[in-house]
């Protein structure tokens, strides 16, 4: 089968922006590559449920929060729950606010400082999010109007 003429050609986007491409020459190869791939990832998802069960929920938790830079405070102490939500929103509203010297941060981490001349032939300054371009989580960006004392004394990392 040649991969570029195949007759029938079928694309699907992955939430994370990839993109699969399945080909065939007729549909019972078609119905055969499917039926395949659905193998593989119920199999994938029976040895992930698997390790999941093999291990104690305990275990599952901390581990993700390892992963995400978190750790996990346990509740026992009815004292414990409501200091652990005043530092998570703590966290949270120092990583949402401005950063010392103008910048901004975002939940990707710290936006960069960028000016350029728009479409239109009008200059723009902004904060831009860091997530790779398409990333489904992608956050707005920050412009800054020309009527804000910050259009002023903005440092941009990027001129475009």
């Amino acid at each position: 089968m040649s991969h570029s003429e195949a007759p029938i050609s079928i694309t699907v986007k992955t939430a994370a922006g990839s993109l699969v491409t399945v080909r065939a020459e007729h549909g019972d190869e078609l119905d055969q590559i499917v039926a395949n791939g659905l193998a593989a990832i119920i199999s994938a998802t029976q040895e992930l449920e698997a390790g999941i069960k093999g291990s104690s929920a305990a275990a599952v938790t901390a581990n993700l929060a390892a992963q995400l830079g978190a750790q996990v405070i346990h509740t026992e102490d009815s004292n414990v729950a409501p200091v652990a939500a005043q530092q998570f929103h703590a966290a949270a509203a120092a990583q949402a606010a401005p950063s010392l010297g103008g910048g901004r941060n975002c939940p990707h981490g710290r936006m960069t400082p960028i000016q350029g001349m728009g479409k239109d032939g009008k200059p723009y300054k902004g904060y831009f999010c860091p997530a790779p371009k398409g990333a489904f989580d992608k956050c707005k960006n920050h412009y800054i109007k020309v009527t804000d004392l910050e259009w002023n004394t903005f440092v941009p990392e990027q001129i475009k």
